[in-house]
């Protein structure tokens, strides 16, 4: 179980058992109906944790930025709504719209920009 925050002060939630079901749909409309989503560029819930494993929802405003992806496990990236771009260290940039996915190696620093309001699915797989 995870522990209340500030955001979500109604308390535990499963995160990690030998089966979590995550409604993915459910869980997106919380986000966009909290007040993190009305006065920031993105919110986010953690919907399984365990060890070596994180999976993530991630809704961003259109122009919201992730600058700061902890590439030191695999990342992968699935853009479930929306789309956005991948910036490398290089300025090469890819454009990943809705039902595409990007996988990432430790390493190289990517920034992700959404084009327009959009949901992410971030795993991230450590060692």
């Amino acid at each position: 179980m995870n522990e209340s925050t500030n955001n979500r002060p109604q308390g535990k939630r499963l995160v990690d058992a030998p089966a979590v079901f995550i409604d993915i749909e459910d869980h997106v409309q919380q986000l966009q109906s909290e007040t993190g989503w009305q006065k920031n560029d993105r919110n986010a819930i953690t919907v399984f944790k365990s060890a070596g494993t994180t999976v993530v929802i991630t809704a961003l405003h259109k122009n919201a930025m992730l600058d700061d992806l902890d590439t030191e496990g695999l990342i992968l990236v699935q853009v479930l709504r929306g789309s956005v771009f991948f910036t490398g260290d290089e300025n090469e940039s890819r454009k990943i719209a809705g039902k595409q996915m990007m996988a990432i190696h430790p390493g190289p620093k990517l920034q992700v920009t959404a084009e327009e309001d959009s949901v992410l699915l971030l795993t991230v797989i450590s060692n």
